[in-house]
């Protein structure tokens, strides 16, 4: 009778214990892995990327920013300068991560190789994948349509 501890080979799992992964399993997983990361990436990225409300930032604009705030850190009183730091490097990170895109359309690149197969293995539509945000250019390059 099983007792449920994980000794207990009797009735489950001592078969299962011998069998190994075939290499064509191994290789399927590792394809799925791979095809996982691209497409996580790649909408990671979107994210990041996506416009934000309001005005559009450029370099320009977060350096006249910086400028103020420099300016305001020579007068401020203690807790004044304690917020006013903070702005100063998350402007900073700003303008760093502001970029030219190219990391994105690296991303897009690996993403188009690989979005159509996943999205059938894993069976999501043209919609959806609109939905999250993915131009309709990129799915039409990836072999995705709206017919299915």
């Amino acid at each position: 009778m099983p007792t449920g501890l994980a000794d207990d080979h009797e009735h489950f799992g001592s078969d299962m214990a011998k069998q190994k992964m075939s290499d064509d399993h191994k290789a399927a997983l590792a394809k799925g892995r791979t095809q996982g990361n691209a497409v996580r990436s790649y909408l990671e990225g979107l994210r990041a990327h996506q416009p934000k409300r309001g005005r559009k930032r450029t370099p320009e604009s977060i350096t006249k920013q910086l400028d103020s705030v420099e300016q305001e850190l020579l007068v401020a009183s203690p807790p004044k300068e304690l917020e006013l730091l903070q702005r100063r490097r998350d402007l900073q990170r700003d303008l760093e991560n502001l970029g030219d895109g190219s990391e994105l359309a690296t991303l897009e690149s690996a993403f188009v190789e690989v979005a159509a197969e996943y999205g059938e293995r894993k069976g999501i539509e043209y919609a959806t994948w609109r939905e999250f945000g993915v131009p309709a250019a990129v799915l039409k390059q990836a072999g995705i349509s709206r017919a299915g």
